[in-house]
């Protein structure tokens, strides 16, 4: 972490690094098509989310308001999937391949650096609450 700007230099570095890579090695419409896939996933889930949110906790604050809602959220989530629907199937193929090999990234470091692997059940007691 740089002192001066809060910035994970590794991190950033590691990334580079393997984006670089990629770059390199993999075709530019695989690498577009992932992207737009990645892209267009995670407004569907955003789109989702504040709808779910706003059912489940109507009582947390905004830090934005959603025009017309539900009209709008509910029709992000229809284009988002209408565009995905025209992505070549085999970029479902390695984006399936690609949520696969995080979740066991994810998984592998969770399991032998999560709190409840401590034995802390309350997460403000580990300063963690953030």
């Amino acid at each position: 972490m740089s002192p001066r700007t809060l910035a994970p230099v590794r991190n950033t570095i590691i990334v580079c690094i393997f984006v670089g890579a990629l770059a390199g090695l993999v075709p530019l419409s695989v690498l577009i098509d992932l992207t737009s896939m990645g892209t267009l996933v995670a407004f569907t889930v955003v789109s989702l989310g504040v709808m779910i949110l706003r059912y489940t906790r109507p009582d947390l604050p905004r830090g934005f308001r959603v025009p017309l809602f539900p009209v709008v959220p509910i029709l992000s989530i229809l284009f988002c999937l209408y565009i995905i629907s025209g992505l070549p199937g085999f970029t479902f193929l390695l984006f399936a391949v690609w949520l696969g090999v995080a979740a066991i990234v994810y998984f592998t470091y969770s399991v032998r650096n999560s709190l409840l692997a401590r034995g802390v059940t309350d997460a403000s007691r580990e300063g963690t609450d953030r």
